[in-house]
């Protein structure tokens, strides 16, 4: 069978475009080179070891062990983390640099694969700097008290990865379906605010809150264990504040017009 011009057109391009593992360091390497982006991350490493001094200060001996040490630093990184998933996406327009990008990546859910990737990297990396972190705060209490307690958890840590990954993607979600830094931002810290006044005041609304209110069901995510019944209240959460805004976000950034 003879190839015609337009399908070895369409197998070069096939076979020159770039994977999406190197389309994922790509998304990661903006995220650093940007301004913003690089005093985020300087900002969460300083919280995160900031958090965990002051714990190691003034905290009891419940308080200086490794998983109290990591326990600690995963919340604290977590304020940040959302931001950090918002950028990702968001500063393609605000840069107006999306132009480029699809220009040399034309079929636009790649990028956005590759941007929900850098995502994932990045909050599996919070995780790494927080386990260094509690490694070096515990490493002191053994050389200054020399009684330091580095029981791990299994079924915590795993619990804490992905408390840091469902932060990094909810960011990622309202990036894709505002495509605006400061609306997102704005946005996502203000909702949880209005709808924690609401649950104040309305009483029927305290019942629909253990299932849509992200701080009570990703709180288990911090604790030993995790029940059945919470997993499913995790589950319901999700699919309104991280699913259904990513699938609007990609719908939208496949559709929408640069100029």
């Amino acid at each position: 069978m003879t190839a015609t011009p337009a399908t070895a057109g369409a197998a070069r391009d096939a076979g020159s475009r770039p994977p999406l593992l190197r389309l994922t360091g790509v998304e990661l390497r903006k995220l650093i080179d940007t301004r913003a982006g690089f005093w985020l991350l300087a900002t969460i490493g300083l919280i995160a070891a900031g958090i965990v001094a002051i714990q190691l200060v003034v905290g009891g001996p419940a308080d200086r062990t490794f998983m109290s040490f990591f326990g600690a630093s995963v919340f604290a990184v977590a304020l940040l983390l959302p931001v950090l998933g918002i950028l990702l996406v968001t500063s393609e327009w605000s840069q107006r640099t999306a132009m480029t990008t699809f220009a040399l990546v034309p079929r636009r859910e790649r990028i956005v694969v590759a941007k929900i990737g850098a995502g994932l990297v990045a909050a599996a990396l919070s995780v790494v700097a927080s386990l260094l972190v509690a490694a070096v705060a515990t490493l002191l209490v053994g050389v200054t008290v020399g009684n330091a307690d580095w029981g791990i958890d299994g079924s915590g840590l795993l619990n804490a990865t992905l408390f840091q990954v469902l932060n990094t993607l909810i960011g990622v979600a309202f990036g894709m379906w505002l495509l605006n830094s400061p609306l997102a931002i704005v946005l996502y810290f203000a909702l949880p605010t209005v709808w924690a006044m609401l649950t104040g005041m309305v009483s029927w609304l305290r019942d629909w809150a253990q299932w849509l209110d992200t701080t009570v069901t990703m709180a288990p995510l911090i604790g030993p264990e995790v029940t059945a019944g919470q997993w499913a209240r995790l589950g319901v959460s999700m699919l309104v504040w991280l699913v259904a805004p990513m699938l609007v976000g990609f719908f939208r950034i496949l559709r929408r017009e640069i100029s």
